[in-house]
């Protein structure tokens, strides 16, 4: 399930990495990281960087911590287990954070915001990415199939972003894709 989800969040995930800009040395915090196919794509983009990965399901932990072993190894990269809503980072630690396809699961949405603004330093950027934007009937179906999960519309994403401490919010579309950007 969690290569699937790496193989088929693909596209929207490199569609939303175009909206980020990153040092070379940059910190990022993937939130969510899932399988570690964007923590991977987020190496890549920062070369001499860090990036940490964190993720509530051990079975994710232990993919991602595989897939990017060697920069684990390296000290370039580390994957913990636990939830966005309290994470062990230190305070204005990171550059950029993440959240690929995952914000639909958090079960605070504000708390974890003020969470990941919390360990960004001044003027960080949070990019969330989601497949699904809220804007079609086909999303309600999700929901349903899927406990747990709520699909936000952009308003929605950006007022608890703004609530959180967050400016500058960007809103991208492209068809049902969504990704929003912001700084602390």
């Amino acid at each position: 399930m969690v290569a699937m989800m790496n193989l088929g969040h693909s596209p929207v995930a490199r569609w939303g990495l175009r909206f980020l800009r990153l040092t070379p040395n940059a910190k990022v915090l993937d939130c969510g990281c899932g399988g570690g196919a964007n923590i991977k794509r987020l190496l890549k983009k920062c070369p001499y960087g860090v990036v940490k990965g964190i993720d509530y399901s051990p079975v994710s932990v232990e993919k991602a911590r595989k897939l990017n072993r060697t920069a684990i190894q390296e000290g370039r990269c580390a994957v913990l287990q636990g939830s966005v809503a309290d994470m062990a980072f230190e305070d204005s630690y990171f550059d950029a954070a993440t959240a690929f396809e995952t914000v639909y699961f958090w079960p605070d949405l504000p708390r974890c915001f003020r969470e990941v603004w919390r360990t960004l330093k001044p003027s960080g950027t949070i990019l969330i990415c989601n497949e699904s934007n809220g804007d079609t009937d086909k999303d309600e179906r999700w929901t349903q199939i899927i406990g747990g999960m709520t699909i936000y519309k952009d308003i929605e994403l950006k007022a608890c972003l703004e609530q959180a401490g967050f400016h500058e919010v960007q809103i991208h579309k492209k068809k049902k894709w969504l990704c929003i950007t912001a700084r602390k």
